[in-house]
């Protein structure tokens, strides 16, 4: 875990990676190396709870836009709908290229190997198998395909599952613009709930200072105790407060409600207050 990611600074760290749902709980915290992709991790987390196995839509940044990935969440029944970096470089992919419209030729990047999924089908039904049963962490697997992509059959045929998956994506993605604006809602859920995170780590200023694997969990876990109890703080009092608009005959819409979020702390004394006794003054 020792390792130095530069992005991060110069010191030996590691990531914390959150789950975060669409009402705002975290969940699912996962202690990873600093230096490491969190594409292979997302399912993890998804699997390890039963709230992430209620979680109907995963959204992503950039990093997760991996075959590997697209192939394993739509084989468990995830929709996978990650953030698309430089989408004019992106190309799809055709079972048969030829019968593609000449205007959406120039976007397709090649043929589906649709044999190599045939004849690996069974393999690849034991491994979603395996992963959904707990008995493999989907990262393992994902981590050790992504190593040796070329000398293993299962791995290239999830590979052509993950094209065509991902062309179904990117088509989807282009004509449905409330697809868009769900993830990049999703996304700044996330970015709010980091920013939570940032302002509670007061005093070490982020260090992780236990030395055993089993600490640094409690200590992640920990922060994302805090979160979840500001969280539910927040959406109790707000809550209140709509009570009592309602009760005061004033507005309330709820399309406007959606998009009140519980993850402020302006008003929260995060390093609490301190009251001092007055000194009784006596004459002499």
């Amino acid at each position: 875990m020792n390792l130095i990611n530069a992005k991060y600074g110069n010191e030996p760290g590691l990531k914390a990676y959150t789950h975060v749902s669409g009402q705002f709980g975290p969940f699912a915290t996962q202690n990873i190396p600093a230096t490491v992709s969190e594409a292979p991790y997302i399912l993890d987390g998804l699997l390890m709870n039963e709230a992430g196995k209620k979680i109907k839509e995963q959204y992503a940044d950039t990093g997760g836009f991996t075959d590997l990935v697209f192939a394993v969440t739509a084989l468990l029944a995830y929709r996978f709908i990650p953030r698309i970096r430089d989408l004019p470089s992106k190309r799809l992919y055709a079972f048969d290229p030829a019968a593609v419209p000449k205007e959406l030729r120039g976007m397709v990047g090649g043929k589906i190997k649709e044999r190599l999924i045939v004849e690996n089908w069974p393999d690849i039904l034991r491994a979603v198998a395996t992963m959904a049963a707990g008995v493999m962490p989907p990262s393992h697997l994902l981590k050790k395909f992504a190593s040796y992509p070329r000398q293993h059959e299962l791995a290239l045929a999830l590979r052509e599952i993950g094209k065509v998956e991902r062309t179904l994506f990117i088509t989807e993605w282009l004509l449905d613009a409330d697809m868009q604006r769900r993830a990049q809602i999703g996304l700044n859920k996330g970015e709010a709930h980091h920013a939570l995170k940032n302002a509670l780590r007061i005093g070490r200023q982020g260090e992780i200072r236990d030395r055993t694997a089993e600490g640094q969990h409690y200590r992640m876990a920990g922060l994302n105790l805090l979160a979840a109890i500001i969280i539910y703080w927040n959406t109790k009092h707000l809550g209140y407060a709509v009570i009592q608009r309602q009760r005061s005959k004033l507005d309330c819409p709820p399309e406007l409600l959606a998009h009140i979020s519980p993850l402020g702390w302006a008003h929260i004394l995060l390093i609490g207050e301190y009251r001092w006794r007055k000194q009784q003054v006596r004459a002499a």
